[in-house]
């Protein structure tokens, strides 16, 4: 008889799961405030042309965005280029001065004087059309105006 036992295989203790509960919904509670929900279903068609130089904007800026392109529903819109202000689809580019009057109301003094507008155009519009909406943005001291495009290397601009 043999006063010392021979170990078997040294095993280790199993982990614990019981805190897995809490930390999945410290994860989901976490991602449900962060996340940032898309404001705006675009109706429009908008393929950014490409530019060989781009900056990005600062993310405290206030932006509003516009849109112009071709609807996504032709058959209900047809097959002319038409203007996205938010879910908003416009013919006229008059009614850009009372939806910039609209936003400005909501804003403060600091945003009503560095706020941008985005002109996300397609490719595919004639620059009259946009003549037309930037003449109406300086009607209403709408002046920080930026175009949004892909950004491309110097290749590809050669290349067109």
């Amino acid at each position: 008889m043999s006063k010392f036992k021979k170990k078997g295989k040294n095993s280790s203790p199993g982990i614990s799961t019981a805190s897995l509960p809490d930390i999945v919904f410290i994860l989901l509670f976490f991602f449900m405030v962060a996340t940032k929900m898309k404001e705006v279903d675009l109706n429009v068609e908008v393929q950014s042309p490409k530019a060989s130089e781009t900056i990005k904007v600062k993310r405290g800026d206030k932006v509003l965005y516009v849109y112009l392109g071709l609807p996504r529903d032709t058959q209900r819109y047809g097959n002319t280029p038409i203007i996205q202000l938010d879910d908003e689809l416009v013919y006229n580019p008059v009614r850009i001065q009372e939806w910039i009057k609209g936003k400005k109301e909501d804003m403060t003094e600091v945003e009503k004087k560095s706020f941008t507008v985005s002109l996300k155009i397609d490719k595919g519009v004639k620059m009259g059309v946009v003549a037309d909406i930037k003449m109406h943005l300086r009607e209403v001291n709408a002046l920080k105006i930026m175009y949004a495009a892909k950004k491309s290397s110097r290749d590809e601009m050669l290349e067109q």
